[in-house]
């Protein structure tokens, strides 16, 4: 059975554990509020947008 992680995505958020893009001025994260790295997006929303974000192990 699968695993899956249901967050409500608040604005000013990556969809995603790392921000790459900005090293030196970096963007919260999925890593900021959740201690889940096995966990993975099913998908993905803006950074300037909220909502319901959906994590899995598999991503899937």
């Amino acid at each position: 059975m699968s695993q899956v992680i249901l967050l409500n995505k608040p604005f000013h958020l990556l969809s995603q554990f790392t921000d790459r893009e900005q090293p030196d001025n970096p963007r919260a994260t999925l890593a900021d509020f959740l201690d889940a790295p096995s966990f993975r997006p099913a998908g993905r929303l803006d950074y300037d947008s909220e909502g319901l974000l959906v994590l899995t192990r598999d991503g899937k």
